[in-house]
Formats: structure tokens, C-alpha cells, sequence
């Protein structure tokens, strides 16, 4: 390597960007509330009971009825609610729900790693995971909504149940924080003109 060579790394050494005390902590942050909005969502969908219209209990797993305030008989044919398209429908909302807790597992999981062993590829992984966050927000709103159009005629804003608005919040929680990640990754890529995390390219 010639002197200008040497003199040229030294400089780049010298001059390479360093990580803010804040960025650990923002990604630290996203990281946190990826894990609750996982938490909910997991939470929301096991339970499944979304929705309660009268004497009537509606959910992704059960359809469960009331009779003199006796406690619930629920049954898993869902063509025993009498609404159509609904066994089918539900089908569709309850496979969106779960894909989309699987997705954010993994997207979970990425932005973890990421932070664990920060090498020349860490800013990649973060943005695959925070690109996998967005995919789990399309699916879960996609879930909601499908809940929602197939019951259009049941539904009452009091009538929908905490685990319902638990899924809505997590929904919006992995959306936030796909919109974060991937911004606070673009700001520290753009801002370094080396490998990520200071680490100095070879000249």
C-alpha cells in the first residue's frame, strides 16, 4: 500500500461518523414495542372473542350464545351464526391474524440480531426486519378489516371487545414501529460514508 494510501485510511479512520448515545436507545425503544405489540396480538388472537352483539358472542375461533344470562355455549361451526360467507370469512381473517404474528416474530427476531452483532451487514438485517414489521401491519389491519366487513351489520363501537381494540393497538404498534426502524436505519446509513456502525472500508 502506497503512503498516500496509508494517510488516506488514517484519514478515513480518523473522520469515520460515531454512533449517538441516542440511536442505541431509539432501536433499544422500537425493539420494546415490537415485543408488547407481538405480545397483544398473540394475546388477541388466542382469545378470539371480538365482538359481542346481543346475546351474541362473535370471535375467530367460536360463534357462542347467551340464553337468561346462563353462562356461554359456544360452538366452532361457524355456519350456526346464520351470517353469510361467515365460517369462510373468518377463515381468511383468523389465517391473516396469525401470519401476521408469525412475520413480526421474525421481523422481531432480525432486529434483535441486528443489535447483538453489529457487523457490516446489521444495517441490513434491521431493515429486513423493520420491512417485515410493515408486512405484519398490512396483514393484521387486513385481519380487522376482514372481521369487521363480514360482521358490517353487527358491529357497535361498545359492542367491540377489549381484545379486539388489543389487536387494533397492536396493528398500529407494528406499523409505527416498521415506519421507525426503516427511518432512524436510512438516517444512520445516509449520514455514514463507511461500512455501518463506523466500521472503516478498506481502501
Amino acid at each position: 500500500m502506497t503512503a498516500l494510501g496509508v494517510q488516506a485510511q488514517k484519514l478515513l479512520a480518523q473522520r469515520r461518523p460515531r454512533r449517538s448515545f441516542f440511536e442505541p436507545s431509539i432501536r433499544a425503544l422500537i425493539i420494546l414495542c415490537a415485543s408488547l405489540a407481538v405480545v397483544l396480538s398473540s394475546l388477541s388472537i388466542c382469545d378470539g372473542h371480538w365482538l359481542l352483539a346481543d346475546d351474541r358472542l362473535f370471535g375467530l375461533w367460536h360463534f357462542c350464545t347467551t340464553s337468561n344470562q346462563a353462562e356461554l355455549h359456544c360452538l366452532r361451526d361457524l355456519r350456526q351464526a346464520h351470517v353469510p360467507g361467515l365460517a369462510s370469512g373468518m377463515a381468511v381473517a383468523r389465517s391473516m391474524a396469525t401470519l401476521a404474528v408469525v412475520v413480526a416474530i421474525f421481523g422481531l427476531e432480525l432486529l434483535m440480531v441486528s443489535q447483538v452483532s453489529e457487523d457490516a451487514h446489521s444495517w441490513h438485517k434491521w431493515a429486513v426486519g423493520s420491512a417485515l414489521f410493515l408486512l405484519a401491519s398490512i396483514l393484521s389491519f387486513g385481519g380487522l378489516l376482514s372481521f369487521l366487513t363480514l360482521l358490517r351489520n353487527e358491529v357497535t363501537l361498545m359492542g367491540l371487545s377489549l381484545t379486539f381494540w388489543s389487536e387494533f393497538t397492536a396493528s398500529f404498534l407494528f406499523f409505527l414501529n416498521a415506519i421507525s426502524g426503516l427511518h432512524i436505519n436510512s438516517i444512520s446509513r445516509t449520514d455514514s460514508v463507511t461500512y455501518p456502525w463506523g466500521l472503516p472500508a478498506k481502501f
